[in-house]
């Protein structure tokens, strides 16, 4: 009976994990949406004093010569160029040519069965595994087959079990679990 019991409640658990939503891989997919903790390289043609890099703060938000408070979070590279062009053509400069990119990820964060925990830089085209040999490796009790990844998902915090090949995202969550057997 103690061994049905067992065998049970280890199935109940695995049972309780549901498959990730299309969603959850869909938003690799798409245009980045920049968020807190991004950095971006504003580049205005012909205006060094506007021209510079800029951090996304914890509200969403960077400032700017000219333009004042101008809020990034959730926008593309592209939205924010259109936003940046509209502010400066309303009395500023005639017809601003602007280009906007991400100059630095936000970090990703890594815990569990690894060798050092902790917040990461996270470099385009990343994948679970890439993320786990930054952290340290996996620890001996490690289960390297999946890990548990938590991100947003169109304002939502989804969490869903990926295999380590699967790319991360800036931003992301990465739980190592300890092995059962």
């Amino acid at each position: 009976m103690g061994l049905l019991c067992l065998v049970g409640s280890m199935l109940a658990g695995c049972a309780s994990y549901q498959p990730t939503p299309p969603a959850f891989h869909d938003v690799l997919n798409e245009p980045y949406h920049l968020d807190s903790g991004d950095r971006v390289r504003v580049t205005v043609f012909e205006q060094d004093g506007l021209t510079n890099t800029y951090a996304v703060d914890k509200g969403g938000y960077f400032s700017m010569p000219l333009v004042g408070t101008v809020p990034a979070r959730g926008k593309t590279t592209k939205q924010l160029e259109t936003l940046l062009s509209q502010k400066l053509r309303d009395g500023f400069l005639r017809d601003p040519d602007i280009t906007v990119e991400v100059d630095q990820y936000r970090p990703f964060f890594i815990m569990g069965e690894v060798g050092t925990g902790g917040q990461y830089t996270y470099v385009p085209g990343m994948t679970v595994q890439n993320a786990v040999a930054i952290a340290g490796g996996y620890s001996p009790r490690a289960e390297q087959k999946t890990v548990d990844v938590t991100r947003q998902v169109n304002g939502n915090v989804v969490t869903g079990r990926v295999l380590t090949s699967d790319p991360i995202l800036p931003g992301d969550t990465l739980f190592v679990r300890e092995r059962l057997f």
